[in-house]
């Protein structure tokens, strides 16, 4: 197996912790690429917890870095946690997760696989569940493990740290998650492990068990976390704000120019690899963030289906949002600039029967106004220009005119 891409261990290193938020550490990491001719490929980690049926948008940050792996020799493992998704991972949640029967985390896990298939090479792809040896743990063997770590270390978590000093519940079964991903990582003898930046402590806490067993401990490589369709939190399964990868076309399409103009460059360099400053670029010389999404939209279907059901999607979208719902007779509301940008609160309040700009308020938190096929929200930032249209609750539609 040729693990060095052109005879360089630092170039290989470069090469793989290249879009990386973090990685602990590099150096290990070299060592253990200097080690593969004598002891064969690394075995490179990604625990996934079957919680909901679709894998979304945000594992393909992490995926798209395991096919590199997989690309240079190395054995992937994709981890379906059907024991730790029964448990739920408490990371960034404010109280303690509902737990899942295990007949609906098989449900789930079931589906993965095929989903991973759209990013990863299956004929090269290593599936386990983590049931295999934590199911047959002896209660002396749970012990040892609890033994290998402080409660005080625990408490350093910061999503338990809030709860606990706003006297929010924690329940013991949520303490064992991190030793139960940690001792994940002692069965598969993992090299190298990879998640999000908010799998910080969890992975600090897998090398942590490792190494408590004997093992060296595995290089965390930490990618950058993509935030949801609303736009300010991480895109996640339990919190209704993701895309799933196996969603028809026409829900990708749709959901994708959904989200808010802030989103595009991020979205853009991080899923599908566009130049920031570029986007950038073309935003300051006046192209419309409505059609930064619409290649954002095309690109990501075609990623995942095709690129004919990429235009299907789109010219679908455009009859839904653009030709059929938009009444001939709405009424005109002229702009004062075109394109004009500024707060959703502005634009809303400028209606004609919206009576102040306290129910444009009202009406932008209850989600009810879309714009050019756009649902906002309370302090969004829009732009629109003449030809634009908004609709208020089901029925009430407005065309945006030039004009003072």
């Amino acid at each position: 197996m040729n693990t060095i891409m052109d005879g360089s261990i630092a170039k290989t290193v470069d090469y793989l912790v290249r879009g990386c938020e973090d990685v602990v550490s590099p150096d290990l990491l070299a060592r253990k690429l200097e080690q593969v001719p004598v002891r064969g490929p690394l075995t490179v980690k990604l625990g996934v917890d079957p919680t909901a049926p679709d894998l979304h948008l945000g594992h393909t940050v992490v995926m798209e870095k395991l096919r590199q792996f997989q690309d240079l020799g190395h054995r992937v493992v994709l981890l379906i946690g059907d024991m730790t998704g029964r448990v739920g991972d408490p990371t960034e949640k404010a109280s303690t997760r509902k737990q899942l029967s295990a007949e609906e985390v098989a449900a789930f896990a079931r589906t993965y696989v095929e989903q991973a298939g759209k990013v990863l090479d299956v004929e090269r792809l290593t599936v386990r569940y983590n049931s295999e040896w934590l199911e047959a743990l002896q209660f002396a063997d749970v012990v040892e493990l609890l033994s290998r770590m402080t409660v005080a270390r625990v408490l350093e978590r910061d999503d338990f740290a809030r709860r606990f000093a706003a006297h929010v519940p924690i329940h013991l079964h949520e303490l064992l998650y991190p030793l139960m991903q940690g001792y994940d990582s002692v069965a598969l003898r993992a090299d190298v492990e990879l998640g999000g930046t908010d799998q910080r402590f969890n992975i600090m806490t897998a090398r942590q068990i490792q190494e408590a067993y004997g093992q060296e401990p595995e290089v965390g490589m930490f990618l950058p976390i993509l935030e949801g369709t609303d736009g300010v939190r991480r895109m996640g399964k339990s919190l209704g704000n993701y895309i799933g990868i196996s969603e028809p076309p026409e829900e990708i399409y749709g959901k994708t120019m959904s989200i808010p103009d802030s989103l595009i460059e991020r979205w853009g360099v991080l899923l599908l690899g566009w130049d920031a400053a570029e986007v950038r670029a073309r935003l300051a010389a006046g192209t419309n963030p409505r059609d930064l999404k619409a290649e954002l939209a095309r690109a990501l279907v075609a990623r995942f289906w095709n690129p004919a059901a990429a235009e299907a999607a789109e010219a679908a979208f455009n009859r839904t949002f653009r030709e059929r719902q938009v009444p001939e007779d709405a009424p005109r509301v002229p702009l004062p600039s075109d394109p004009w940008q500024g707060p959703a609160l502005d634009l809303v309040a400028r209606l004609p029967g919206i009576p102040s700009r306290s129910e444009a308020r009202r009406l932008l938190q209850q989600g009810a106004v879309v714009v050019d096929g756009e649902r906002l929200g309370d302090g969004a930032t829009v732009t629109v220009r003449a030809g634009s249209w908004v609709r208020v609750g089901k029925r009430r539609f407005f065309r945006l005119e030039a004009g003072g």
